[in-house]
């Protein structure tokens, strides 16, 4: 099968009918990947903050603004809300600071996992937290991510 290539940034959703491999790498960022096994057709979203505050443009840099329209965008193209499965990457602490007051990378995990599961979305995999990295590449068609972790190696 051929796949085309895609590099997804931060702030950014991914959505396909046809075989793409995606790329995207994460620090305390979260990518939801989305897939609709009946149809083959999968998403995905590169998120940096849990909750738009409701100023400025609602983008998909926000967790609650990036699920929601991932899941929108797949719903159009012919995926159904209630087949698709859900994997969850990133949200690491990757700034190291004494207090850790912000939590940014555990708070980015909660939403994913907290608005998925409002959707009644199962997720099927997930590699979360810790303080490393990772870089993904998700394939749209049958689901599966590739994982591998980056960062300062002591």
């Amino acid at each position: 099968m051929q796949y085309e290539m895609h590099f997804l940034y931060p702030g950014g959703l991914f959505f396909a009918r046809d075989p793409h491999l995606v790329t995207t790498i994460l620090g305390s960022c979260v990518a939801v990947c989305l897939w609709d096994p009946t149809t083959n057709i999968g998403g995905i979203n590169h998120f940096m903050l849990p909750l738009w505050n409701g100023q400025g443009l609602a983008s998909p840099r926000y967790g609650n603004i990036a699920i929601e329209k991932l899941i929108d965008k797949l719903e159009i193209m012919g995926a159904s809300s209630l087949c698709l499965k859900a994997k969850v990457f990133g949200g690491a602490e990757v700034i190291a600071n004494s207090s850790n007051q912000f939590k940014i990378g555990e708070r980015n995990s909660q939403i994913a996992r907290s608005l998925l599961s409002e959707r009644n979305i199962p997720i099927i995999g997930s590699s979360v937290g810790g303080y490393f990295g990772r870089k993904i590449i998700f394939n749209t068609f049958t689901g599966e991510v590739m994982q591998r972790y980056v960062g300062k190696q002591n």
